[in-house]
């Protein structure tokens, strides 16, 4: 008799909740660190270095560590708090507290934050103002604060005239998107900018005004964010300030802004390339991984002779016969400088010893500059800024994959906020690192030159680095965030776990550990090995399942994880929802090791 079948005849079986147990491996870490059943702070010192790797971890911290989770193991137990140790069930509970988490979310700040923008890869988003798709659904503050909260550093606005042609409005030209006012979106912008980080807001704008509606713009923005906004003046900067020296600053970015064509109005914009399309989310889950590995591929050796197509439309309505007079304390705003990429690739890819700049590509220009031009690219995002943005017919704000952008050093690789799906984990995933402030630095490989001013070749294949060894314990949590009949009405829920690498194609990679039957708290004990070539840039990805032998399988959580900050030794590793919102309880056990 089938699962299914078994289940339909016997639907009123109960299945009483087990109590978690240890796996065996925890118990004997237990003993060994332990004495007569109790573990100290000694002890706990002891363990924290051995075990997790925490060799700068002083016993004055262990001690303090220990009584923080005395405490919480008494206060769940309901019992009153004495100043002793932990016995095997505490210290289980300690390895599932966040105290012990792969990744701390509060983490501080630890990469070098002085050196120019160019070299970090920056929190970016697209559109940020919608609410939902790119075409009918409304455009609103409330994105853009959810943006800031999360950390987001690079705001979107698409500025046009509204219909009076005497104020200004946010909305995405072309479409049917309900407009708000740009000054609401400004003051909401200064309030939300630094409560999740205290460095830098930038603010792309897509200029579609007047003369006498940008200089409104300035007297906005300068009323508004006063002090908070950087400006350089007339000058174009000869490099990029650093992140450390813009802390609480506020910076404009566009394109010097040449021309105006006051007849064609926003929903007359040239809109042709949405029309009756929509993408896809991929739904086989190494989908968008494989893909990325056979693209490069194919593009580096099947396709050397390729053009690079010519990038979207500008920004700006352009019109050679049109000229206008900018207002000059709009202009007096800009501090990164928007170019053109248009053209020869390598003209727009020449590097100015004089001033920085900032391009910006569709993702499929972005992959066809890779095919020809990967080195140029990476030597030209060594001193100037790249801004990715997603292509026109993905109106159901979905988005692409992030890692061709980064491999090749990017900065700005700007996602819809407004949906989910796994091209957003990976970005959620990427910006956990470095305390969650919206800046990380790039790895040394994308930043440094050799003789005759030569660059890391994405081409390249390279040695693998180190190796990340995973084991997967056990999971618990589900039956406290889901409901007893989520996953199935008749029986506990059968679990598995996709683990594997997001990075360069080499590195790139899905495995899976067998379904548990029955089990609201699965033990697998599977181990993987993952060997990694470019371990700077990788993302651990890791979802659950719950195993439907005739539907689709039902989520049941995923996390992606920088590999650079991954606690090693024995880890709680929290899981989120689709959106990327933290489950209160869910969490697997796992244990980390990089070998060489």
């Amino acid at each position: 008799m089938s699962k299914q079948t078994y289940r339909i005849c016997c639907f009123q079986r109960k299945f009483k909740m087990k109590e978690a147990e240890p796996p065996n491996e925890i118990k004997d870490l237990f003993n060994r660190y332990s004495e007569n059943g109790i573990m100290t702070a000694e002890h706990l010192y002891r363990f924290l270095n051995d075990v997790q790797g925490e060799d700068k971890v002083t016993k004055e911290e262990a001690e303090s560590v220990l009584e923080s989770v005395l405490k919480l193991v008494h206060e769940h137990l309901n019992i009153v708090f004495h100043r002793k140790g932990l016995n095997l069930d505490g210290f289980f509970r300690y390895l599932f507290s966040d105290a012990n988490a792969s990744l701390s979310p509060d983490k501080e700040v630890h990469h070098d934050m002085t050196a120019p923008l160019s070299h970090y890869f920056i929190y970016t988003s697209h559109n940020t103002y919608l609410t939902g798709n790119q075409l009918n659904s409304d455009c609103s503050d409330v994105p853009i604060i959810k943006a800031l909260q999360r950390g987001v550093r690079v705001i979107e606005l698409d500025m046009w005239p509204n219909s009076s042609k005497d104020n200004v409005d946010i909305l995405h030209g072309g479409t049917l998107t309900p407009p708000v006012e740009l000054i609401r979106c400004l003051k909401s912008i200064k309030e939300h900018a630094f409560v999740a980080s205290e460095y830098p807001v930038i603010l792309t704008l897509e200029d579609h005004l007047t003369p006498n509606l940008q200089a409104k713009v300035a007297e906005m923005v300068t009323q508004i964010f006063g002090d908070m906004l950087f400006t350089c003046g007339a000058e174009c900067l000869s490099e990029f300030p650093s992140p450390e020296s813009l802390k609480g600053r506020v910076i404009i970015s566009t394109k010097p802004p040449k021309e105006y064509l006051e007849t064609k109005k926003p929903n007359e914009k040239d809109n042709g390339s949405q029309k009756g399309k929509k993408s896809s989310e991929e739904k086989a889950w190494g989908a968008e991984i494989s893909d990325l590995s056979q693209k490069l591929i194919a593009l580096y050796e099947n396709k050397e002779n390729g053009e690079c197509q010519d990038e979207e439309p500008d920004s700006i309505h352009e019109n050679p016969n049109i000229q206008q007079n900018t207002a000059p304390e709009y202009k007096h705003l800009i501090a990164i400088q928007g170019a053109k990429s248009k053209g020869p690739t390598s003209e727009w890819l020449t590097i100015d010893p004089i001033k920085v700049k900032r391009i910006s590509l569709n993702e499929e220009k972005l992959t066809n500059v890779a095919l020809k031009h990967g080195k140029e690219l990476i030597r030209f995002t060594q001193r100037n800024l790249v801004r990715v943005y997603p292509k026109g017919i993905r109106v159901d704000s979905s988005n692409y994959n992030p890692l061709i952008g980064w491999m090749h050093g990017a900065q700005m690789v700007a996602f819809n906020m407004q949906g989910n799906g796994r091209p957003l984990w990976l970005m959620q995933g990427m910006f956990r690192a470095n305390g969650g402030c919206g800046y990380v630095r790039k790895p040394e490989l994308l930043l440094k030159s050799g003789p005759n001013n030569e660059v890391h070749d994405p081409k390249r294949l390279l040695s693998v680095k180190t190796t990340l060894k995973v084991k997967i314990y056990m999971g618990r949590g589900w039956h406290l965030d889901f409901k007893r009949t989520h996953f199935d009405i008749y029986s506990p829920p059968d679990f598995y776990v996709k683990i594997g690498i997001a990075g360069v194609p080499a590195d790139s990679g899905v495995k899976k550990t067998r379904p548990i039957e029955d089990d609201w708290v699965p033990t697998w004990n599977d181990e993987f090995e993952f060997p990694l070539t470019v371990p700077e840039i990788a993302l651990l990805r890791v979802e659950v399942h719950e195993y439907d032998m005739s539907e689709i399988d039902d989520f049941g959580g995923q996390t992606c994880i920088p590999v650079s900050e991954l606690g090693t030794g024995i880890r709680a590793v929290p899981l989120y929802n689709e959106k990327g919102e933290k489950y209160p309880s869910v969490k697997l056990l796992m244990r980390f090791e990089f070998v060489k």
